[in-house]
């Protein structure tokens, strides 16, 4: 019973790790990795999960010839992400087309009217493709020092701890047999 316990944590730190990683990295293909700070998008996509999002080839007029390349009813985050600024993931509920630039109207599934703001096709960081319910409150605690710490830094002492006891255990039936 203790070793599936103890498995199931190992499982669960190096997930956790896996996705602190990723979402400090850059990965190929320009896939980003956000966390859903509001619930605005319930019940589609929780609070406290981790969005998924991949720019679209297509977005950009210049490079394809075409315009707008999402549509109403995608999932889209949008806005810049910065230390003080955290981009927004709504649905697409209106595209427009003025002057040749594409505004998209948003709303959160949870809000009772669209958002204020029509977003331009440039400030799309992506279309979602998948999320992670609640994922995300791991991601942001671990990229805080007390967080780091509680499920880092422990659990890797407590592997390390386990195995030195491994070892200590070997030599002993070694000298034992000798």
């Amino acid at each position: 019973m203790f070793k599936l316990i103890y498995s199931i944590f190992i499982s669960f730190i190096i997930l956790i790790a896996a996705c602190l990683i990723v979402s400090m990295l850059p990965i190929p293909g320009n896939y980003k990795i956000m966390v859903v700070q509001s619930g605005s998008m319930e019940p589609a996509v929780k609070m406290g999960s981790v969005v998924v999002v991949k720019p679209s080839p297509l977005n950009s007029k210049h490079l394809t010839g075409q315009v707008g390349n999402y549509k109403a009813g995608d999932i889209i985050t949008f806005g810049e992400a910065s230390k003080t600024k955290t981009p927004t993931t709504h649905r697409i509920v209106d595209k427009e087309i003025v002057s040749g630039k594409v505004y998209y109207t948003t709303k959160g599934d949870a809000n009772n009217a669209p958002d204020r703001k029509k977003v331009l096709e440039k400030e799309i960081i992506g279309k979602k493709l998948f999320s992670v319910p609640f994922a995300g409150y791991a991601v942001a605690m671990v990229k805080k020092p007390i967080g780091f710490f509680l499920l880092v830094i422990i659990p890797c002492g407590i592997i390390i701890g386990e195995e030195v006891n491994k070892i200590r255990k070997e030599l002993k039936i070694k000298k034992l047999k000798n």
